[in-house]
């Protein structure tokens, strides 16, 4: 069956020639192993380290001052909502933003909108299911950037192009070029590449990177590492320990030249590395997440759901080399339509927004 539909996609010349023959076969045999091996999707290489950059760690997740957050919910399938925030001595918050959100099983759109004029859009398009495009959008006053990403979800393999303000009107390509691929070579193991292109003029010479990583992953456990440019190691652990806890730890080393000059391995090069240490219990009604790391800073978020509308989320930071804590309070309102409320409650489960 194989070979007669590929047959049908070659000239009538080719169909009958050995060699196109003999690749057939060997093709058909190695699609064959490899399928044999019952090989999973390992994911993006920027999630390599999802479990505790995303799921423990709070870095994404903290803020400081006071934060309140209106959700309007006008639609559950497709996905319609769109909010108000406001937030009081907030460091990189506006005091007012508004955001809406349009999903579906194969588009998602958002726009974000504050006073200040910043504008920021994204938007995902899923053309099958292998193959996704993401595009993103933040435009303020005397600046712009502009991101677009094409995404392929093989069996076994991740690969995807991304491009980072990228222009022609100069009379050549400007901007910066991210490819990766990641490859699944066992069950639980790995291994991908990220190479970066930039150009920032054309009176410039363009620049490049190139990156190594290696997930391994178990059923209970993750461990990643990734080798970057410039000499820069990261190594990360994520291990469930019962079904409402999870911890990680996360190891970053920087090599860079010293004042003196000289290269990576030269006696004048500074190292720097901070470890973290985060954990996440997750209660009925109720998650809290804290870290440490090695520079003297300890950090909590714990969130809780105190009526079925209401989240109050409260974050703390205290730096105890440089004696500075921060603190912050969010409360979250869902005001959602009564009739809404209780179509939730029927569906139990409301239809998946893939993004």
């Amino acid at each position: 069956m194989g070979d007669a539909k590929t047959s049908t996609f070659l000239p009538p010349y080719l169909q009958h020639n050995a060699v196109v023959r003999a690749f057939q076969d060997t093709y058909r045999s190695f699609s064959e192993r490899r399928a044999a091996l019952g090989l999973s999707n390992p994911g993006p290489v920027e999630n390599v380290a999802r479990e505790v950059q995303k799921d423990v760690f709070l870095n994404n997740l903290m803020f400081t001052g006071l934060r309140a957050d209106i959700n309007r919910p006008l639609s559950v399938s497709p996905l319609f909502q769109y909010s108000h925030a406001f937030a009081m001595g907030s460091q990189g918050l506006p005091p007012y933003g508004f955001s809406a959100i349009y999903g579906t099983q194969a588009v998602f759109m958002q726009g974000n909108l504050d006073n200040d004029g910043q504008l920021s859009a994204r938007a995902n398009c899923r053309w099958s299911d292998s193959f996704v495009s993401k595009f993103n959008a933040q435009i303020a006053p005397m600046q712009a950037n502009l991101q677009m990403e094409n995404e392929y979800n093989g069996k076994d393999f991740n690969a995807s192009l991304k491009a980072v303000n990228p222009s022609l009107l100069d009379g050549g390509l400007t901007g910066i070029l991210i490819g990766s691929y990641l490859q699944s070579l066992t069950p639980s193991l790995a291994v991908g590449l990220e190479t970066v292109w930039q150009r920032q003029a054309l009176n410039m010479g363009p620049e490049t990177a190139l990156s190594y990583v290696a997930r391994y992953k178990r059923s209970d456990w993750v461990a990643s590492a990734q080798l970057q440019a410039q000499g820069a190691v990261n190594t990360s652990y994520w291990r469930k320990l019962t079904d409402k806890v999870e911890a990680g730890v996360d190891l970053n080393l920087q090599f860079a030249p010293g004042v003196g000059g000289g290269g990576l391995l030269s006696s004048g090069a500074r190292k720097e590395g901070t470890t973290t240490v985060g954990a996440k219990y997750d209660f009925r009604a109720s998650s809290f997440r804290a870290q440490l790391d090695s520079s003297g800073k300890l950090s909590c978020l714990l969130e809780k759901r105190v009526l079925p509308p209401v989240q109050i989320t409260f974050a703390g930071e205290m730096d105890h080399f440089k004696q500075q804590t921060k603190v912050g309070l969010a409360v979250s309102i869902e005001m959602a339509p009564e009739e809404m409320m209780n179509q939730t409650a029927a569906n139990a489960v409301p239809p998946p927004v893939p993004f």
